[in-house]
């Protein structure tokens, strides 16, 4: 039977809000981090956070923190392997990814990405976003995992494989389509603008 648990990448620089550890910002009553958290414990039994640097700094969130076993910040990709090492510990066959900086995401995203899992031949799924228009755009750090990929992932990070879609493709992940007409489900805080924007969402989200 599968057995997904939840990782929250936060792996990035934060280099366009200026550096530090942008989950902090407040939005509404709480921080970005402490909605992503809130979202995915409802869907997962078991979360862990891929951070670097000193874990201490998140210690009252209560959460495992893993950092990259690949060094120079590769990207999402080293957060998924260090999420995909600790779901083998845990016993888990899978792991669901979500970024740190993405507060609004599907309440449901966790049974959509399975369902699209489904159709891949490796169980993996990727979700995208569907504007008004149909074009659909993928959201690669937004995923369902499978463990038995991890060697799969390490080999080809140790060959320089950086981008998610790249190793994606090559397994023939399976796509979870979401409506993205009203609101971008996936929507993140990169700036200054996209703070005061999610500031002005809370509340009018579900």
């Amino acid at each position: 039977m599968n057995r997904a648990v939840g990782v929250i990448l936060a792996g990035g620089l934060a280099t366009r809000m200026g550096g530090g550890d942008k989950g902090r910002l407040p939005i509404g009553k709480t921080s970005l981090i402490e909605h992503v958290v809130s979202r995915l414990s409802s869907q997962t039994d078991s979360i862990a956070l891929n951070a670097n640097g000193d874990p201490k700094r998140f210690d009252d969130l209560n959460l495992p923190v893993l950092c990259d076993s690949v060094p120079d910040h590769p990207g999402p990709l080293a957060g998924i392997l260090a999420g995909l090492d600790w779901a083998f510990q845990q016993d888990a066959t899978h792991v669901v990814s979500v970024a740190a900086d993405t507060p609004f995401f599907p309440i449901d995203l966790v049974l959509q990405l399975q369902r699209a899992a489904q159709k891949s031949p490796a169980g993996l799924a990727l979700a995208a976003s569907q504007s008004e228009t149909g074009k659909v755009w993928r959201q690669p750090t937004f995923g369902y995992w499978p463990v038995a990929l991890r060697e799969d992932l390490r080999s080809a990070l140790g060959q320089g494989v950086r981008k998610v879609v790249q190793w994606t493709d090559q397994h023939q992940a399976g796509q979870a389509v979401f409506d993205a007409t009203v609101y971008d489900p996936f929507f993140n805080v990169n700036t200054p603008e996209d703070h005061a924007k999610a500031q002005a969402m809370v509340g009018k989200v579900s």
